[in-house]
C-alpha cells in the first residue's frame, strides 16, 4: 500500500458558501467561539489574517485528544472560494511526513457544496490513513453551518 494519499468529502452547506470561505480566510480566530468542542484556539504567528504565507497555530481536539497544528496558508483562490493550509509543525507529524488540508465551495443553483480535501504522506505503512480527520472537517463544517443558521 502507498504512503501518499488523498481523501475528499463533499457536503451541502445551507449557511452559504461565502460565509464559510470568509470565516476561514479572514476570521479563523472566531472558529473556537463557533465550534469550541472541535477548535479551542487559532492564533496568528506570521503575516496577516487571510493572506498567503501567513502562519496560524490551531489548538483542537481530535479523537478525544488535545492537539496542536502550526500551518501556513499555501493558497487562496477567491473565484473558487478555496483555502489550502500546509502543516509545518504539530502532533500530526508524529505519524505523517506531510499534510495539507483545504476546501473549496461550489454553488449549484441554490445549493452550496463544500469539498474538503486532505493530502498526506504517511511515515510508514503501519500508520492508518487519516480518515477520522475527514470526519473532523465535516463536523466542523456542520458546527459552522448550525451557528450561522441560528444567527440568521
Amino acid at each position: 500500500m502507498g504512503l501518499k494519499g488523498k481523501l475528499t468529502a463533499q457536503i451541502e452547506l445551507r449557511a452559504g458558501g461565502d460565509v464559510f470561505h470568509d470565516l476561514f480566510r479572514y476570521t479563523p480566530h472566531q472558529i473556537p467561539n463557533i465550534s469550541p468542542t472541535t477548535i479551542q484556539g487559532c492564533e496568528l504567528h506570521e503575516g496577516e489574517w487571510g493572506t498567503v504565507g501567513s502562519v496560524y497555530t490551531w489548538k483542537y481536539t481530535h479523537d478525544g485528544k488535545p492537539q496542536v497544528a502550526k500551518e501556513v496558508i499555501e493558497s487562496i483562490d477567491e473565484e473558487k472560494r478555496s483555502v489550502t493550509f500546509k502543516l509545518i509543525e504539530g502532533d500530526l507529524l508524529e505519524s505523517l511526513k506531510a499534510f495539507k488540508v483545504g476546501f473549496h465551495v461550489e454553488t449549484h443553483g441554490d445549493i452550496d457544496l463544500v469539498t474538503w480535501t486532505l493530502e498526506y504522506e504517511k511515515l510508514n505503512d503501519d500508520v492508518d490513513d487519516p480518515i477520522t480527520l475527514l470526519g473532523f472537517c465535516i463536523k466542523l463544517a456542520k458546527d459552522i453551518e448550525s451557528h450561522h443558521l441560528k444567527a440568521v
